[in-house]
């Protein structure tokens, strides 16, 4: 988030608010789902920023993957906008929307499982490098992939598992494989649903660094039930309950309210 500075008798700079907009490359405004007769999202509003890391937390039940699910248009809402890059994508369906540079995990690891490491990579790659719909090719012809494949695979860690099977790694290690699949899509705002579930503490402490390096060239939306890495990784925390947005600020400004205590964090939580 750009920092503004004031002038001489405090007045702001002029471009000062034209920055904060402009980097804002995922908004919601006034986003509402209804089910029937039950509303599970209503009035959400979010700006999520290119280089920051954005939490979405509340109780099970808050609406946070509804939300998600509306962002990345697997639903449509009932009501509000949805724009992603400045283009409005409201009723944009979801493949677009993916094309668009909006990509998303889910909180079951999505990998092929009797595929190597490096072949989920390579097959991953195979959209953005136009490959996907040309199933006349021989499979020789996806090397041309593997470079760039083998570098997605050092970057997260996992060369010395690249011939690997994929259903042959530990659980964390597929949730990193994940990664690297997104990334091969060349996302410009990756959303992430719960990327720590399941995973042992020296798993959590690898693939929050690596959310970290990924967040420095694009934005970063996860929903996640671990607060300690909340805390220790996001630079905005929206708080949901009941599909509404309860407070939205720094991990340090939402963990003092006593809503939030309340409703989610619980009264350990000074």
């Amino acid at each position: 988030m750009s920092v503004s500075h004031g002038s001489a008798g405090g007045a702001i700079s002029p471009g000062a608010n034209a920055d904060k907009v402009s980097d804002v490359v995922l908004t919601a405004r006034g986003l509402r789902r209804d089910f029937g007769g039950f509303v599970a999202v209503n009035n959400v509003d979010l700006d999520v920023r290119h280089a920051k890391i954005h939490a979405l937390i509340g109780p099970n039940g808050a609406g946070k993957t509804t939300v998600f699910n509306l962002l990345t248009k697997f639903l449509q809402p009932s009501s509000g906008t949805i724009t992603l890059l400045g283009e409005d994508i409201t009723r944009t369906d979801p493949a677009k929307v993916a094309r668009m540079g909006l990509v998303r995990s889910f909180q079951i690891s999505a990998v092929f499982p009797h595929l190597s490491v490096l072949d989920n990579v390579r097959v991953a790659l195979q959209r953005p490098h136009h490959l996907s719909t040309q199933f006349w090719l021989p499979m020789g012809a996806l090397d041309q992939l593997n470079d760039r494949a083998m570098q997605l695979i050092e970057s997260v860690g996992l060369q010395d598992a690249r011939n690997r099977l994929a259903a042959d790694l530990s659980y964390g290690r597929k949730r990193v494989l994940e990664i690297a699949t997104t990334l091969a899509l060349e996302p410009k705002v990756l959303l992430l649903d719960e990327p720590m579930a399941g995973m042992g503490h020296e798993d959590v402490h690898h693939v929050s660094d690596l959310i970290r390096d990924v967040a420095r060239d694009r934005a970063v939306l996860m929903v996640e039930h671990n607060l300690k890495v909340v805390a220790d990784l996001c630079d905005q925390v929206t708080v949901l309950q009941r599909g509404e947005i309860l407070t939205s600020g720094d991990y340090r400004t939402v963990s003092r309210d006593e809503r939030v205590r309340v409703a989610y964090m619980g009264t350990e939580h000074e």
